[in-house]
């Protein structure tokens, strides 16, 4: 499996149409506040592996009651469900596959198949049991979840393995040492503008307006994105660091709140203190 895995990541001939399905999915799903709805940025959490459960759920449960007898109708019910609940994952699901690497999307794009393949054939079972083919409708079922559980492994490797819409700085804030870090003269930090600077090899970005100080990691939670290189935009009101990469926004003076996706997860934010003019800054 993982040999299988690794020829899928160096499948260049997988761009041909990953490329075509990224451009069909960032032109049908424009506007920001939908991309933001189905990244997550509301729940402050990727709402894919949350909506999947749905589905999933419903097919587990209703494998098991196609092995029990008369429960033809509780079944049916649960595959309807599952069906239904799919189409919502898996419009978020692309959504946040079109922001990720190439080899991340070619991972995607069979995770994506396989999953098509499951819906295809529980739709099928749906269909059969509907019309009174249940033996057809039970077979179905079992080929959609198996499809469906390969699909599943290949997210699992899409999260665990590349990282794909997992927090990538966060580990990076177990690197600072314990205990206050001296970070600049107060003084001369300019004002309403972002400074770069490193804590134990860690970088991270400091913004200043007037008295109020904010240190957060540099390194944007979606893709690793330099935040430091990063424009600083009024959004809703707030201050806000828009990544270069992919857009992501974070909130500068609320905790490096999360406002624009494709990331889902606020940024982490440091713990700040001026003593003799000095700004000090440790994880919170």
């Amino acid at each position: 499996m993982r040999a299988l895995l690794m020829r899928i990541e160096q499948a260049a001939g997988l761009d041909r149409v990953g490329d075509r399905l990224q451009r069909a999915v960032q032109s049908t799903l424009r506007p920001q506040r939908v991309r933001d709805l189905l990244h997550g940025v509301w729940l402050g959490h990727p709402l894919h592996p949350a909506l999947v459960q749905v589905p999933v759920g419903a097919w587990l449960s209703a494998a098991v009651l196609d092995a029990m007898p008369g429960q033809r109708r509780a079944a049916t019910a649960l595959v309807a469900v599952g069906t239904a609940s799919a189409l919502p994952a898996a419009v978020s699901g692309l959504n946040d596959w079109a922001a990720l690497n190439r080899e991340q999307r070619r991972v995607g794009l069979v995770h994506a198949a396989s999953n098509s393949v499951g819906l295809a054939c529980y739709a099928g079972s749906l269909a059969a049991r509907l019309s009174g083919r249940h033996n057809l409708g039970r077979t179905l079922a079992y080929l959609g979840l198996g499809a469906a559980s390969a699909g599943a492994y290949l997210g699992g490797h899409l999260a665990y393995k590349q990282g794909a819409q997992v927090n990538q700085s966060v580990s990076e804030a177990h690197l600072i040492g314990d205990g206050w870090h001296p970070l600049a003269d107060l003084s001369a930090l300019p004002d309403r503008e972002l400074v770069t600077r490193e804590i134990d090899d860690v970088s991270v970005i400091v913004y200043r307006h007037g008295d109020d100080v904010t240190v957060m990691l540099e390194r944007c939670p979606h893709q690793s994105g330099p935040l430091g290189q990063g424009e600083v935009r009024d959004i809703d009101g707030h201050p806000c660091v828009v990544c270069p990469w992919h857009g992501s926004a974070f909130q500068l003076n609320s905790g490096g709140k999360v406002v624009h996706g494709p990331a889902a997860n606020d940024q982490q934010v440091l713990a700040t203190r001026v003593v003799d003019g000095v700004l000090q800054t440790r994880l919170a």
